[in-house]
């Protein structure tokens, strides 16, 4: 039988909307107040649905305690950082929520697979009322 986890852990970062090769002008029409040379920061959220079969002596799929571990070493690379400025995948991309979770989602497919699951689903929550749905 196989059963699905899920697990929350949170980062907060920074992050500006632009495109360099675009004139102020332009990038303030496209991205209003998320185009500001100064960023804005948010305090996500990550959700994470694995999928697995259950250990028969354990009981479980993954030790919660190595779950967490995972998810944050995935997240540590962004959390408290200006991605825009400081991280090389997005120093040439627009670090909208879409590619931070992309970002994110093939980082913890390559993780939980090292642990004989499979990613079913990663959510990023950038606030409550805005997020991006990744699924395989």
């Amino acid at each position: 039988m196989k059963m699905q986890l899920g697990r929350t852990v949170y980062f907060n970062c920074a992050h500006s909307y632009k495109v360099k090769s675009w004139s102020f002008d332009q990038n303030l029409k496209e991205f209003g107040p998320c185009f500001s040379q100064t960023g804005h920061g948010h305090s996500y959220r990550l959700e994470c649905v694995v999928e697995g079969e259950i250990d028969q002596t354990t009981g479980m799929m993954i030790n919660l305690r190595d779950l967490d571990s995972l998810l944050k070493s995935v997240v540590l690379e962004l959390d408290g950082k200006f991605l825009d400025k400081e991280i090389d995948a997005f120093k040439n991309l627009v670090p909208t929520t879409e590619r931070i979770a992309e970002h994110l989602f093939k980082q913890v497919d390559e993780a939980v697979q090292t642990q004989n699951l499979n990613l079913k689903k990663l959510t990023l929550y950038e606030t409550d009322d805005l997020w991006v749905e990744c699924t395989p």
